[in-house]
Parts: structure tokens; sequence; C-alpha cells
């Protein structure tokens, strides 16, 4: 996929604008199959997979990574995972 994107000069492909789009994009700009981004991460597959389709990033230290890869501020990216964590757990009295 690099080689195609860079004989096409772009990303045919939306405007990643959730995480697990953002994170699905970086994956296929550097033709990276899951198993390969996770262990570029140090993470299991499983939990690369699980970004993608929208999970919580729980642990801290994985939130920085991500946020290195994808050129994010840790600090929003960690905001962004409580916003998540509030909403799923609020509860309806």
């Amino acid at each position: 996929m690099p080689t195609i994107l860079e004989y096409l000069g772009y990303d045919p492909f939306p405007e990643p604008v959730t995480l697990s789009q953002r994170l699905v994009a970086k994956r296929r700009q550097k033709g990276w199959s899951i198993k390969e981004a996770a262990g570029v991460l140090g993470v299991d597959p499983s939990s690369w997979g699980n970004w993608e389709c929208g999970h919580m990033i729980l642990y801290r230290q994985h939130r920085a990574l991500v946020a290195q890869l994808l050129d994010l501020s840790a600090d929003a990216l960690n905001q962004e995972m409580a916003l998540r964590w509030n909403r799923s757990h609020k509860r309806a009295h």
C-alpha cells in the first residue's frame, strides 16, 4: 500500500477523524499488518485490533505510545479516553 500511495501522490481514503480511523490510516500508510503494527509498539495484536474497533486504550503507557505514533498530544489522548470511560460508565438512576 505505501507504494500505491506514493505512486498516486495522495491517500485516496477519507481523512481519518476518529482515533480508530487514524490507527487504520497509519497502518495502511506504513503497509503494516495488525501484528506488525502491534510489534512496533510492543503491544499484543489483539490490543491494536481492539483499538482499531474503537475500544478504549486502557493503559497510560499504551496511550503514550499511540500518541507518539500518531503525533498527538498524550494529554489530549488521555482526556479523550477519560471522557469515553465516563460516558460508558454513566449510570442512569
